[in-house]
């Protein structure tokens, strides 16, 4: 199931950031040795009892008054197309101003629920200015302060009233695949050449872009679900600056798919949104390829040679993922893709015996000691796979806190020499045998 979406929005300095941080607050985790995961995201996923839904912060807008209407468009464009809730925040101290009413006219015509947040209104001046911003038309106000705790759990009960609590109520048991990657990488025209029809065709009416397409897959009599993300719409060059927001599509996308395509445009390269999209799918648990579109001119074997080598050393972080070259344009070498899905998928779903896991364990840890802290050694007694989707495997060991992240990564590298798990993460579990976890 997708989760919802809240954008906030507002003119520049009135606290954007500011509520964005209190809302994300410490609820997500950032690993730190995880390439493509960083800390200036401009989206999070957040959890409030028991409703998780992604937040956007559409702050850093150009203060540059003769930049103004441009920048303002943009921003409240992001949240058109992206939001399904937005919290328009407006300056309690300030009052009403000109700039207030040019986000109004914008989003009045999104015809999303808006909800206004009248924000620093800790003082008296502030508290008097709130009736002021009914002018705005909307229906919903709620007097904040996000630095003094002021209203923020009526402003958080008003964002999620109508969202439903999240619970994985998805049982279909078709595999499904999401394509995944920037805009214009031609996710579209693989999903196509991979139905053989033009089944995802962009619509010209307002919104229809905005969510993901399903198509259904019959390969070797088998149906898969195909998840799209449709690229954001250009509107003139409004959003050649902001590709970056395009990231949230290929989340929601992430969340609902076992397997993810990670499309790169050939022609463009590799760039750093790429790594960013394929850390949030590792971050999943998600099965992964790399797919090099638009392979149409730069077909020959040491061409390919050359440019699987530069991805494996720009995703070292994803080095397990297989790559796969191909043009959705002529559908040169697209028949070597879905063997690459099936493999994964296999993989993704392995069982391992525990008899197996424990002598590779064994030979791991007798061939190379994990170091000492404090005169004390980490001891391994037993392994065992405990979940799949990705692959979970649960080692009992004496101390869990003497696990070093280096030792961990030594074992994941022996598991994988030792068995296929190629496309797919795992997790290594560390749990003490006393009990005392």
């Amino acid at each position: 199931m997708a989760l919802p979406t809240v954008a906030l929005v507002g003119r520049p300095n009135v606290g954007k950031s500011t509520l964005f941080n209190k809302i994300v607050g410490r609820q997500i985790a950032i690993t730190e040795d995880t390439p493509g995961v960083t800390r200036d995201r401009i989206y999070q996923e957040v959890n409030f009892q028991n409703y998780r839904f992604y937040l956007i912060d559409t702050g850093g807008i150009d203060d540059d008054k003769n930049n103004f209407n441009k920048e303002i468009k943009v921003q409240a464009s992001i949240a058109i197309n992206e939001a399904d809730v937005i919290v328009f925040i407006v300056d309690g101290k300030e009052g009403l101003t000109s700039n207030d009413l040019v986000v109004r006219d914008i989003l009045r015509k999104s015809k999303k629920r808006v909800i206004v947040a009248i924000n620093k209104i800790d003082t008296k001046k502030a508290q008097d200015n709130i009736y002021d911003f009914y002018e705005l038309g909307f229906d919903e106000y709620i007097p904040i302060s996000s630095i003094h705790n002021i209203g923020y759990l009526d402003l958080m009960d008003s964002i999620v009233k109508n969202f439903n609590t999240f619970e994985d109520d998805d049982n279909d048991p078709r595999l499904k695949i999401s394509m995944i990657g920037r805009p214009n990488v031609g996710k579209s025209s693989l999903m196509n050449a991979l139905l053989n029809e033009e089944r995802v065709v962009v619509s010209k009416l307002a919104g229809t872009t905005r969510d993901s397409i399903d198509s259904i897959l019959t390969y070797n009599k088998e149906e898969f679900i195909l998840i799209d993300t449709a690229g954001m719409r250009k509107k003139g060059k409004v959003f050649e600056a902001i590709e970056k927001y395009s990231l949230l599509r290929s989340l929601k996308a992430i969340d609902r798919s076992d397997i993810c395509l990670l499309v790169i445009d050939a022609h463009d390269g590799i760039k750093e949104n790429d790594k960013h999209i394929a850390g949030y799918a590792i971050e999943r648990g998600k099965g992964l390829i790399i797919v090099v579109n638009k392979w149409d001119i730069k077909n020959e074997e040491d061409t390919i040679k050359n440019f699987t080598d530069l991805i494996r050393a720009e995703f070292k972080f994803v080095s397990y993922a297989p790559i796969v070259f191909v043009s959705a344009l002529t559908k040169k070498r697209i028949h070597t893709l879905m063997p690459e899905v099936l493999k994964v998928a296999k993989n993704i779903n392995v069982s391992i015996k525990t008899s197996l896991l424990n002598n590779v364990i064994e030979d791991a840890y007798d061939l190379n000691l994990p170091p000492t802290y404090k005169g004390n050694r980490l001891k391994i007694y037993f392994v065992s796979q405990t979940g799949n989707k990705p692959p979970k495997f649960t080692l009992r060991v004496n101390n869990k806190k003497l696990v070093h992240f280096s030792y961990e990564r030594y074992l994941e590298n022996k598991l994988r020499e030792n068995f296929d798990l190629t496309g797919t993460p795992i997790i290594l579990q560390f749990k003490n045998r006393s009990g005392d976890e």
